[in-house]
C-alpha cells in the first residue's frame, strides 16, 4: 500500500550549495553505484543516456512527430521567454510546496507518464516509482506500463496517480479504474488527445516493438503504431462517463484550445493538462508554454492547470508558474535518469530540477510558490 511522507517544510537558501542536498534526495542502498557525479543539469543526463540506452529504446523516448517541429518549439518557446527579478525580498527561506486537490507536492513538479520503463531499465516503472519517492515527487504512472501497479504500489512513498486511455471494451476500463483506486491511485489523468498515434518517422526507421519478454499488462493487444488507433475517440460523453464512476479527481490531458479547456469546466473534471503529448502527435502544433496563458486566462483558477512539455530547467518552472500553472511534468529527463541510474538517476534528475527551481525563485525575489505571477516575466514596453 501506499505510504504518505510528511510534507516538507520551506527550505533555507543557505542549504542550496550544501553538497548532500538534504530534503532532496535520500540515498538508496545499493551495492554497485552509478557513476551519476559528473551529470549536473538534466541535459547531462539525455547525453549519457543516448550512449546507455538500445538505439531502438533511445529513438522511441527521444523523437517527436514527424519533422519534429513542435518538439523543438517546446524548449525553443521556454528559452525565448525572458525573467523579471524583483530585488530587497527576503528569500532566506524558500518555500516550494503546493496543494493540488487536498494534495500537498513538496514542489510543483510531478512525473510525467511515460510508456515501457522496462525498456530503459530492468527495473522499469519500480525504479520509477523508488526515484520518485526518493525526491518526493508524485508519479504519475501511464497505461504502457510495464508493470503491474500493484507491484508500483507497493514501493511507493509518494501518492500515484495514474494515466488512463479509453479502449474500445468500457468494462475493461472500469475494472482498471477500480483497480488502481484500490491501489490507492488519489488521481485520474484521461489522455484525450491522441485517437491515433502520431507520424513518429524517427519511432519507424528503428522498427520499434516490445521486446519479446515484456509486455504492457493493461494495453495488451494496443501498441503506438502510427497511423493505427491508440483508444477510443474519445468524446465528451465518455468523460460524463468516467465521472459517473469515480470518485477520485479526474484530469483531461492533452488541452490545446481554450475553448476546450473552457468546456473541461463546464464539464466539471477537477483539472487539465496543457500537453502536445511530448510534440509525438500532431506536429507543427504550439508549444505548451506559448498555449498556458490564452488557457490559465479562460479557465481563470476555476480548477487546477498542469503543463508538460520541454521543461529541462528550474527557471522554466517559474516560468509556468508565472503564466498561470499550478505545476509542471517532466517526462523524458526521468527517463534519461532511469536509464543512468536507476532509481538514483530518477531522483537525482528531480533533485537537479528542484535545487534549480529553488535558486531562481531566491535569485527572482520570490520566496514563495504562491508569490509568483505575471510580473516575473519580462515584457518589452
Amino acid at each position: 500500500m501506499l505510504q504518505t511522507m510528511a510534507a516538507m517544510t520551506g527550505t533555507s537558501i543557505l542549504s542550496l550549495n550544501s553538497k548532500a542536498e538534504p530534503g532532496l534526495v535520500k540515498k538508496a542502498p545499493r551495492s554497485n553505484p552509478p557513476d551519476l557525479d559528473d551529470l549536473i543539469n538534466l541535459f547531462d543526463f539525455e547525453q549519457k543516456a543516448a550512449g546507455t540506452m538500445s538505439k531502438m529504446a533511445y529513438e522511441y523516448v527521444a523523437s517527436g512527430a514527424a519533422d519534429e517541429n513542435t518538439l523543438r518549439w517546446n524548449r525553443e518557446a521556454l528559452d525565448k521567454i525572458k525573467m523579471q527579478t524583483h530585488v530587497l525580498n527576503d528569500v532566506s527561506n524558500i518555500n516550494t510546496k503546493v496543494s493540488i486537490f487536498g494534495q500537498e507536492l513538496a514542489y510543483p513538479i510531478l512525473v510525467a507518464p511515460s510508456a515501457f520503463h522496462k525498456i530503459i531499465h530492468p527495473e522499469g516503472e519500480i525504479a520509477t516509482a523508488r526515484g520518485a519517492g526518493l525526491a518526493s515527487t508524485t508519479y504519475v504512472v501511464s497505461s504502457f506500463t510495464t508493470t503491474p501497479i500493484e507491484e508500483i504500489a507497493k514501493v511507493a512513498t509518494r501518492p500515484l496517480w495514474f494515466q488512463l486511455y479509453l479502449v474500445h471494451d468500457k468494462s475493461f476500463v472500469k475494472d482498471l479504474i477500480q483497480k488502481v483506486e484500490a491501489q490507492g491511485i488519489r488521481a485520474l489523468c484521461v489522455t484525450v488527445d491522441t485517437p491515433v498515434a502520431g507520424a513518429r518517422n524517427r519511432q519507424e526507421r528503428v522498427k520499434f516493438k516490445l521486446p519479446a519478454d515484456l509486455n504492457a499488462p493493461y494495453m495488451v493487444n494496443i501498441s503506438p503504431t502510427p497511423g493505427q488507433p491508440l483508444q477510443l475517440s474519445v468524446t465528451w460523453k465518455d468523460i460524463e462517463w468516467i465521472k459517473s464512476i469515480t470518485k477520485i479527481p479526474i484530469l483531461l490531458k492533452g488541452i490545446l484550445n481554450p475553448n476546450d479547456a473552457e468546456q473541461a469546466v463546464k464539464a466539471g473534471v477537477s483539472g487539465i493538462i496543457v500537453s502536445n503529448h511530448g510534440a509525438r502527435n500532431l506536429d507543427t502544433v504550439p508549444a505548451t508554454i506559448e498555449v498556458l496563458p490564452y488557457i490559465t486566462q479562460r479557465v481563470n483558477k476555476k480548477i487546477p492547470v498542469l503543463v508538460d512539455g520541454g521543461i529541462r530547467r528550474g527557471t522554466d518552472v517559474v516560468k509556468a508558474i508565472a503564466l498561470g500553472a499550478n505545476a509542471v511534468l517532466v517526462g523524458r529527463p526521468i527517463c534519461y535518469g532511469l536509464a543512468c541510474g536507476g532509481a538514483e538517476g530518477v531522483a537525482k534528475v528531480l533533485a537537479i530540477l528542484q535545487k534549480e527551481l529553488q535558486l531562481a525563485m531566491a535569485l527572482a525575489g520570490s520566496a514563495s510558490i504562491a508569490a509568483i505571477d505575471q510580473s516575473f516575466i519580462w515584457k518589452e514596453k
